[in-house]
């Protein structure tokens, strides 16, 4: 294979194009503090792109076409799913990460695209990423809690166990939890952003006059609450 400058240059810029894509997504991850940030997206859609890129111009067949790019393309994607499985999380009842997980299989799929030489099919990707990570979460948690039978609470508790006494406490009432965000501060106060799922049997005023009569938890304000 022979050394040509602006070919090697034009495959970097490639590369360069995924790394900023994947970081973008990374941002978005890193601001609302999910497990995969920037570094690990950027990672994940530089990786992708070298590894198609390599497929594509680094294995020539002997009569100096190159050999079949799909089959590198194929064990990305089955790949990246196992380093999105590290980034779901079971904590208490509900399962974290999953859309991160997502999201680092979209940054390898951003990352292939523009390691294949298809920058604005990359690009055009990751609007929609985005979007989809920031403004349409925001939607998502507004329609939840204006569904009829749906509480917003945000609370504190001093101890880690009493986590799963909240879960318990809550599954006594039939209380679902629908969505799920938590904190730790320096101290190891847990505060939890709840939207629970209340049976017909028990309404907000109830439910949130019994977690204020807890001694063992604090029941804070949600600034964004409508019901």
């Amino acid at each position: 294979m022979t050394f040509d400058i602006a070919t090697d240059l034009a495959l970097v810029g490639r590369l360069l194009v995924a790394a900023v894509l994947g970081a973008v997504i990374g941002i978005e991850r890193e601001i609302h503090d999910h497990p995969a940030g920037v570094r690990t997206h950027l990672l994940v859609a530089l990786g992708s792109a070298l590894f198609t890129v390599l497929s594509i111009v680094g294995f020539p067949s002997e009569d100096g076409t190159a050999t079949d790019p799909s089959r590198v393309a194929a064990q990305i994607v089955t790949g990246i799913g196992f380093l999105g499985a590290g980034a779901i999380l079971k904590y208490g009842p509900s399962v974290r990460g999953l859309t991160t997980a997502a999201s680092l299989w979209a940054a390898a799929g951003i990352g292939m695209a523009a390691g294949a030489g298809l920058p604005f099919l990359g690009l055009a990707t990751t609007v929609i990423v985005v979007l989809s990570l920031w403004p349409l979460r925001v939607l998502r948690e507004r329609l939840e809690v204006a569904t009829p039978g749906r509480l917003h609470v945000a609370v504190q508790v001093h101890d880690a166990a009493r986590l799963t006494d909240l879960f318990e406490w809550l599954a006594e009432r039939q209380v679902d939890i629908v969505h799920f965000d938590s904190e730790r501060d320096q101290d190891g106060r847990h505060s939890l952003d709840l939207v629970l799922a209340l049976p017909a049997n028990l309404d907000r005023d109830r439910l949130r006059a019994d977690l204020s009569g807890l001694d063992w938890l604090m029941l804070g304000d949600v600034g964004h609450q409508k019901e």
